[in-house]
Parts: C-alpha cells; structure tokens; sequence
C-alpha cells in the first residue's frame, strides 16, 4: 500500500514554515492520542501516521530529501516509520511534555526497557564518500557499572519502592487523561537502593568512551545514516541497548558538486579549442580522463562521462559526471594578438567562400592565441 504525502496527513501546504508544522501535529496528536482513543484501530494508525509525517518535516534535512525525492528519498537516512506507541513516545517525550503537560507520555518503569539512542555527526571528504572509508569513532556513552552490574547496589540488593509499588511512576487523573510523572522516591527504578555501589554512587551506570570500527559504504551523501545496532546507551533493568545513528557530512568540494549520484563540474575551454576541438585531461572522482572537445564548442554545452560518478548506495549502478562548457575570454592581449583578431573579424562572410574563411579563421585563432 502506498504512503500517503507527508503535507496532506497533517494538513498543510508544503510551503508552511515549521512552526505550523508543529501545530499541525499537535492537533493531530491530541485528537488521535490512543488514551483519547482506547481499542480504536483506526485512531492508532493515524496517531502513528501523523508522528512519522512530523519527524520527517519537522527536521529540515529529511524534509528537503522528502521534497526532491519524495518517500524514496529517505530510504538512506535509517528512517522507515516507527514500530509503535513505545518508538513514538521515546523520541517525542519532551514533545509531549510540552503539548500536554505529561499527559499520556510513556515514562521509564521499574520494568526492563531499552537504552537511549545516539547520534555521532561524521564529517568526511567529499572524494571519500565515492571509495567508503574505515573510520574509528570515540563515543561516550552511558554503560552499566562494572562493579555493581547496574544494579546500583554493591550487594546486588535492592527493596521496593513504598511511594509507586516498584511502578517507577505515580499518576493522577486530569479530565479524560491519566498524567503519569516519575516517582520522586525511586527517581523512575521502582526500587530503592540501601548500600549503594561506590563506583557509580547508587546509578548503576557510568559514563565510558568506546572505541568503534566502522565501514562508510560507497556513496553516502550528506543526511546519510548508519545504524549501528546495539552501540547506543545500555538498557535499564536488563533491557537492550539503544542504537547508535551515524550522520554523515560531505565537505565542499572547490571543483565538484553532487546532484543525486551525479557528480557537476564547470570545464573551462580556451577559445582556441573551443573554435577548433581538441582533448584535455579533466579530473574525475577516481583519477584523470580525458574529454574530447567538439569543434564549436559553446558556454553552457553539456558534457558526459557516463557512470563517472558516484556508486548508487543500494547498489544501482552509477550516476554520471556532467561538465558544463565555459568558453574562456581571452585577456591582456598583445598588439599582435589583437591585430590577428581585428583580422579575423574582418574576414568576409561570403558563402562561396565559406570553406576558405572557416580554414582562415582557425589559423588566425590559433596564432593569435597559440
């Protein structure tokens, strides 16, 4: 079944700045929230539909892929939707402390439940995007202590907390909503710590860098993420580890652009071989190759290297390189190379002597400018 367009599940023109973007989805989120809407199936699909449309647009580098490519365009980003309630929840928490106060967010229990995720931001050359790359990442993150295993306690014993029952959580009631907040005795664990651990002063967790090898595939671009499963911060309470997103950034190129898998690129011509045709050495994102230039080569013609550029990420061939012509005016002329050039444009235009000027011409550009 085909998605439906970001801008029509929330509403508005695809123009809208992000503020009414963020008003949009609070609309929706609270007309669709599942505690408003209890066993209603439809009510949970657009609440889930309307969290994706929001964490595309509302982040301005998704929202431009989205725009040029439209759903195809995020399939590199490690976006693909949420899962569920839980996904939307953990990653629009402080959203939903702002639209509601706390209403219906899904807070940390006594219960396993899973590591935060993390993002790193990889800067890399721009010729390095085309060939991958091995690179070594330091990322601090939050691990279980060592000493007590997370538990927090250096007996390993725990009792259970008297203000929430071990729930991590107290509610109250405010109209059709139950407002949960963490427990202020337990800070959320659901369990009280007696001895605690002198490593890690009763937290169960300490901050450690982790050294990480990572393989950049060939032809990330700027937005790209990889997912590094289970790299991110520990669980609480025996559940899995979050992950780790990296982001990839290209920097700028004095020569090339990218357009997608192509690779743009301005080629300056003499006049000289612009008039008369002639070969140059152009650089590539691999190396050299040579560029055969037509005879009457114009500013702005349209030059290829078919599958020059940039291997597709999911494996679908190669973009091209594509050089647009700029024909170079020559400057600081000498009186002879003026003189031959006032003889040039002299030379009449007559077409029975068309085969004879064009042959004159191209001696005269050549001495002139030789």
């Amino acid at each position: 079944m085909a998605k439906r367009d970001y801008y029509d599940i929330l509403g508005v023109e695809r123009n809208v700045d992000p503020d009414e973007i963020k008003k949009a989805y609070r609309q929706l989120a609270l007309k669709f929230h599942p505690d408003r809407n209890p066993g209603d199936k439809d009510a949970e699909e657009r609440f889930k539909e309307a969290a994706e449309a929001y964490e595309v647009l509302h982040d301005a580098e998704k929202r431009r892929l989205y725009d040029q490519y439209g759903h195809d365009g995020l399939r590199n980003t490690g976006f693909s939707g949420f899962g569920g309630f839980e996904d939307i929840f953990a990653s629009f928490g402080d959203l939903f402390e702002e639209f509601f106060g706390g209403m219906g967010g899904r807070r940390r229990t006594s219960g396993p439940s899973r590591g935060q995720d993390l993002r790193y931001d990889l800067e890399i050359d721009f010729l390095e995007a085309a060939t991958g790359k091995d690179v070594e990442l330091n990322i601090p993150r939050e691990e279980n202590c060592a000493d007590c295993h997370g538990t927090g306690s250096s007996s390993g014993q725990r009792r259970l907390c008297n203000k929430c029952g071990g729930r991590g959580q107290v509610f109250q009631s405010r109209g059709i909503f139950r407002m949960a907040t963490t427990c202020p005795g337990c800070q959320g664990r659901g369990q009280i710590v007696t001895d605690p651990c002198r490593a890690c002063q009763g937290s169960g967790r300490t901050q450690r860098n982790r050294t990480l090898a990572v393989h950049i595939p060939k032809g990330v671009d700027t937005g790209s993420r990889l997912k590094l499963r289970g790299e991110g911060e520990a669980g609480w309470h025996g559940g899995p580890p979050g992950d780790l997103y990296v982001v990839v950034h290209l920097k700028a190129h004095e020569l090339f652009q990218r357009e997608g898998d192509h690779v743009v690129c301005r080629i300056p011509v003499s006049m000289v071989d612009a008039a008369l045709g002639g070969e140059m050495d152009i650089p590539t994102l691999t190396g050299s190759k040579k560029l055969k230039i037509p005879k009457g080569c114009q500013t702005g013609e349209i030059l290829r290297f078919r599958e020059a550029g940039f291997p597709n990420l999911n494996g679908y061939g190669h973009g091209d390189q594509i050089m647009a012509i700029q024909v170079m005016t020559p400057t600081n002329l000498t009186s002879r190379q003026e003189e031959l050039l006032r003889e040039f444009a002299s030379i009449g235009g007559d077409p029975k002597e068309k085969k004879s000027w064009t042959q004159r011409a191209a001696e005269l550009v050549r001495e002139a400018l030789g």
